[in-house]
């Protein structure tokens, strides 16, 4: 027991009243009575409306303000001061804090104050301005949420000092708890409630109203889960169906990433949408402690993009060597760009903590608003009643307007005349009061057809309110038509995918390095370089390909390397990892996702890129021709110690034109000339040479002749030999040409250095060949552009004339990689479109 009282001596006219209290009966007493006050009064939100009584608070005071989506903004501090002020006896950061949130997005899923100015950031690392200096208004749907408040849909009670009144609740025209979720911590329990997509869970009100008895799977298949502001993906639902069944369950939220070609070089992780109440900072933040502790591995850069145009934006770079697909679900296992949610669905019903299903919640949304139309229909009849009653005696008064006028210029005073009417056309009070205060100029006859109009207008509206009223079912079908309605005009898209399962199994199964795999390296005409993810995916013989060309592929491995052969007689060495993959098993349409070769080569003024080479000691090496006609195969005995090295030593004035690396020493070498001669021998008749000599003879030119194309063809297969002719004179690419497809088998093989054979006879006008090709069938031509070309189905003699071209043709492929050889048909083949 303690004493509790002055322990000084009492004056000697005062009574001494010393109370024993028991401490434990009083903490107990104080303890319930503080944690009453907090779980009532501050942390919990109300089942009916969804708001805590803060921001109830605020949204009533923004109402009575006039602070509505047409209105101008005002500042918060204004807002703040008359709440504050007149309803709720806190500190102005707790309605700040609390009106803050209310304009973030990110924070709900429908947004009830329309902010002006910075309301801080996602994940909160940056702070939002003092309320001095933004400004606010109501949102469109928060106007939902205090339509009809004045017209006694809810009840009233005194403020905390007696001289305002505030709603207990307001009419909520959506359900915003299910919609824009809550949060709150109160003495011995707490809320954590996942916002929801209003279309979805209006739908579900509206299935509970038709069907009082409809089950939780029923409501289930139109609120299938949450739906998050922030977006993301929720992985395992089964957490989800607890929630909604009991109150209580977890789900993890994910965050949506793509894997894009960052740079032409390297591919990176694209973050677009993060977990609810997760900043980019923090992710940023713990991936950069990941990567120096080394505890994660593969990242080379990490940039934040994010601006509020495009929104968020985070890029991820992996280094090469690395799957990104194993990077990302490290980075899900790691960061918190997978964190884990938990529902606890508290709120308060008839003034008690209840932990609600979703059934629950939407049954007390219903019966919430079934209430909150009854009494607006009551409220509605009721005025249209005492507006009829006041036009119905105006009526009696117009039709006997002459008896009145004089009943009123004979009275005494307007006490006497308001008895004598009531008197002698039984008028209550209200309409006789009503018709003395009525000017002499509403008594026409235009005002008497009015009066009668609005009369049955009155008495309509009256009928149909009080059928809505004595009818439970019409009473619900006004409920769920007015729900309709708002899903029709505030609805939005769901922004949240849900997933049945995580997923975890598969991405643990994603190596998170490279392996070294066989792959090929392909160059396309366009000037474009990609890599395989296989060996063998190129599309099998005669099929199409609609745009570009190959014109070099050569095998490698995926952590190797391939040369660039370079016209000025350069192999520069590319990592195979750097070049662009494209999709396994595909038949590549196009080097459309390949890289240009400009960011793996630093050319000179008229260098270019002429062909590809294998870096491996094995096979038959590397071929090379000139411009002058020299021939070259290198011996493959390459520096591994630098990125670029000569493979020939060319003579002043010469240049490569061509470069291919050998399958067997049974191909052909094969020169074509400006002049159309056509030279083909075995690449065993070359010996190959080291990297510092010059090559030898390869095909004899006349005077003024120079070699166009060099390239090796597999004499056992079907080829063809296509040539393009025309003027010397004119500028190049103005001049669409002549141009010819014959069979490679006419052309007889000849010796090294010889001659060669004529491969096209000039028509007249034409004196030069300006594009030439050797090489399996089918023949695909390309332009500048890379868009497909048609060229002649039909085979022209060895020394034959072509057919003209409308457009000029940038360059001729064909099926490139090891098939086999087909069967000879009958007829050549038609070209690819």
């Amino acid at each position: 027991m303690a004493r509790r009282g002055s322990t000084a001596p009492p004056p000697p006219d005062f009574e001494e009243n010393i109370v024993d209290v028991d401490v434990s009966e009083e903490m107990r007493g104080s303890f319930l009575e503080y944690a009453y006050s907090v779980i009532y009064s501050r942390a919990l939100p109300d089942a009916r409306d969804g708001l805590k009584p803060v921001q109830r608070r605020i949204l009533y005071s923004m109402n009575e303000m006039g602070l509505r989506p047409d209105r101008g903004h005002v500042k918060c501090a204004r807002v703040v001061g008359e709440v504050m002020g007149k309803l709720h006896p806190h500190g102005d950061s707790a309605i700040y804090d609390a009106m803050v949130r209310m304009a973030q997005p990110w924070a709900m899923r429908m947004p009830l104050v329309d902010g002006h100015g910075n309301f801080g950031s996602l994940g909160g690392d940056d702070l939002p301005a003092a309320m001095r200096y933004t400004e606010a208004r109501l949102s469109r749907e928060a106007m939902l949420l205090v339509e009809s408040i004045d017209e006694d849909t809810v009840d009233f009670r005194p403020n905390y000092d007696g001289q305002e009144t505030e709603p207990e609740v307001l009419p909520a025209a959506f359900p915003n708890l299910l919609v824009n979720g809550a949060s709150g911590i109160a003495v011995g329990m707490a809320t954590n409630m996942a916002p929801h997509n209003l279309g979805e869970v209006i739908a579900a009100a509206r299935h509970l109203l038709e069907h009082p008895e409809a089950t939780l799977e029923e409501l289930m298949q139109f609120v299938p889960g949450p739906d998050l502001p922030t977006g993301g993906l929720i992985v395992g639902l089964d957490g989800i169906r607890d929630a909604y069944a009991k109150g209580r369950g977890t789900f993890r939220t994910r965050a949506t990433a793509r894997i894009e070609n960052v740079t032409p070089r390297r591919k990176g992780i694209v973050v677009t949408e993060l977990p609810y109440g997760v900043g980019p900072e923090r992710v940023i933040a713990k991936i950069k402690d990941l990567v120096n502790a080394k505890k994660l591995a593969g990242i080379s850069d990490l940039k934040d993009l994010t601006d509020r145009s495009t929104g968020l934006r985070l890029v991820i770079e992996v280094k090469n060597g690395f799957n990104p697909e194993g990077v990302l679900a490290e980075l899900y296992r790691l960061t918190p760009m997978e964190e884990t949610f938990g529902i606890n669905n508290v709120a308060l019903v008839d003034g008690q903590p209840r932990t609600l299903g979703l059934r629950d919640l939407l049954q007390v949304y219903v019966d919430h608003r079934i209430d909150v139309v009854r009494r607006r229909s009551e409220f509605r009849r009721r005025k249209r009643q005492d507006r009829l009653h006041l036009v119905e005696g105006l009526l009696v008064a117009l039709l006997n307007i002459d008896e009145v006028i004089q009943i009123i210029r004979g009275s005494d005073d307007s006490a006497q005349a308001k008895q004598r009417l009531m008197q002698v056309f039984e008028l209550s009070e209200i309409q006789a009061q009503y018709i003395l205060d009525t000017p002499l100029r509403r008594l026409t006859r235009f005002d008497r057809l009015e009066l009668e109009k609005e009369s049955e207008q009155l008495t309509k509206e009256i009928a149909e309110l009080t059928a809505i009223l004595e009818s439970d079912k019409k009473l619900r079908r006004v409920v769920s038509r007015e729900l309709a309605a708002v899903a029709k005009q505030y609805s939005t898209p769901r922004r949240t995918v849900l997933l049945e399962s995580s997923g975890q199994a598969a991405a643990a199964a994603v190596p998170l390095e490279v392996a070294d795999e066989p792959c090929l390296v392909l160059m396309s005409a366009t000037g474009l370089l990609a890599r395989t993810t296989g060996a063998d995916p190129l599309p099998a013989e005669g099929a199409r390909i609609p745009h570009d060309v190959l014109t070099a592929v050569v095998p490698a491995t995926t952590r190797g390397d391939v040369g660039l052969v370079t016209s000025a007689g350069r192999m520069i060495k590319v990592e195979v990892l750097d070049l662009p993959a494209l999709p396994s098993g595909a038949a590549p349409p196009s080097l459309a996702g390949g890289a240009p070769i400009s960011e793996y080569a630093a050319l000179q003024d008229g260098e270019t890129v002429v062909g590809l080479g294998a870096l491996s000691a094995d096979g038959p090496g590397l071929a090379l021709g000139t411009e002058q006609g020299v021939v070259k195969r290198v011996v493959p005995d390459y520096p591994a110690n630098r990125d670029e090295f000569e493979v020939i030593t060319l003579k002043e004035g010469d240049r490569v034109v061509g470069a291919v690396q050998l399958l067997s020493e049974d191909h052909d070498l094969v020169f074509i000339t400006d002049d159309a001669q056509l030279l083909r021998y075995g690449a065993a008749n070359v010996r190959p040479q080291g990297r510092a000599a010059g090559g030898v003879a390869g095909i004899k030119l006349s005077a003024g002749a120079r070699v166009i194309w060099f390239g090796a063809v597999d004499p056992s297969r079907e080829s063809r030999v296509v040539t393009v002719s025309g003027s010397s004179s004119a500028l190049p690419g103005t001049q669409s040409g002549g141009i010819k497809v014959a069979d490679y088998a006419d052309f007889p093989p000849k010796g090294r250095a010889t001659g060669g054979v004529r491969s096209h006879r000039f028509l007249k006008g034409e004196d030069v060949l300006l594009m030439a090709w050797a090489g399996p069938a089918p023949v695909r031509a390309c332009s500048s552009t890379g868009q497909p070309l048609e060229i002649p189905a039909t085979l022209g003699r060895r020394d034959g004339s072509g057919e003209r071209l409308t457009t000029p043709v940038a360059a001729v492929g064909g099926p490139i990689g090891p098939q086999s050889p087909p069967a000879r048909p009958a007829e050549p083949e038609s070209p690819a479109q």
